[in-house]
């Protein structure tokens, strides 16, 4: 079942198309991955989704509710975290966390004090206090305590350090497996391939593939380190072989997919001494997609 949909969706801002036909859809228990450089309309889209911005055109909905008409109905069973938290200089982050709560309509699942250990955070300090990393625990708890059915998570573990990601991952995880559905637009590769079922690539304000890792990596190549017996002179000429490294009899180089079974079969024949293979990566595959798009990774 579809939690989150969009069709056909636009924006324009005079002559630039920040969004052109954008068509994503995020269903019931589901982490999806909302990936591509910086200007490419990730933002945009998670502002129309919010209902902060109206669309030019096309259809955005959750809980199959219009995201501009019904926005505040929507609010109140979603909880959203971006990318750069900015916080009331003179209250406290406690205070903060409740105000979010109570903007909410109060609904809470008990557990804030929990989330709040989690995080490491101290929520009697004023929020000047706060560095950036502590103001984005601030709204991670917040939506964390919030008994909502669905997450948008907009570059949510910006400023975080690698023990506090891995906190968050985990809490990901745990919502996953109530039933509640995540939006998480993320630059940190891994970080999408850890978490997500399905992944949505968006380059120029357009989606240029979506779908779950396991059908995206048809895309992308394996990498191998092969010890031969002999030389292989010509490896470099085979089909879908490319960027040979050679140092003495080891060979390192990557594979498209497609290409494995032949290129084994080829390598087989000078007496395979050591073999290794590195499964492709969605940094392989996003890095495939912008590869030659005019500058802009």
């Amino acid at each position: 079942m579809a939690v989150l949909k969009t069709r056909n969706l636009t924006k324009h801002y005079g002559k630039i198309k920040a969004l052109d036909g954008v068509d994503i859809q995020v269903n019931e228990g589901e982490v999806f991955g909302f990936i591509g450089p910086n200007g490419a309309g990730k933002s945009t889209t998670l502002r129309v989704l919010l209902g902060i911005i109206k669309a030019t055109s096309g259809e955005a909905e959750i809980f199959g509710q219009d995201a501009w008409k019904d926005a505040v109905e929507i609010h109140k069973r979603i909880a959203y975290v971006p990318g750069d938290v900015n916080l009331w200089p003179n209250l406290t982050g406690g205070e903060v966390i409740d105000l979010f709560i109570k903007l909410r309509g109060g609904h809470t699942n008990g557990r804030k004090e929990e989330f709040i250990g989690k995080f490491d955070l101290d929520p009697t300090k004023k929020c000047r206090t706060y560095s950036k990393g502590n103001r984005q625990k601030v709204a991670l708890v917040a939506a964390f305590s919030s008994d909502a059915d669905l997450y948008i998570l907009d570059e949510p573990t910006s400023g975080l350090d690698p023990l506090m990601e891995r906190i968050f991952q985990e809490c990901v995880m745990e919502v996953k497996r109530e039933g509640k559905s995540v939006l998480l637009s993320s630059h940190i590769l891994s970080e999408v391939e850890r978490l997500c079922d399905r992944v949505g690539i968006i380059r120029q304000g357009q989606i240029i593939e979506t779908g779950s890792l396991s059908e995206m990596r048809h895309l992308t190549r394996t990498v191998l380190l092969v010890e031969t017996k002999q030389p292989m002179p010509e490896l470099s000429q085979r089909e879908g072989v490319h960027n040979v490294e050679r140092l003495e009899d080891v060979y390192s180089f990557q594979v498209d997919s497609e290409k494995l079974d032949k290129v084994i079969a080829y390598v087989s024949g000078f007496g395979i001494k050591k073999i290794e293979s590195a499964p492709p990566t969605l940094e392989d595959l996003f890095m495939r997609h912008y590869e030659g798009a005019g500058g802009e990774r």
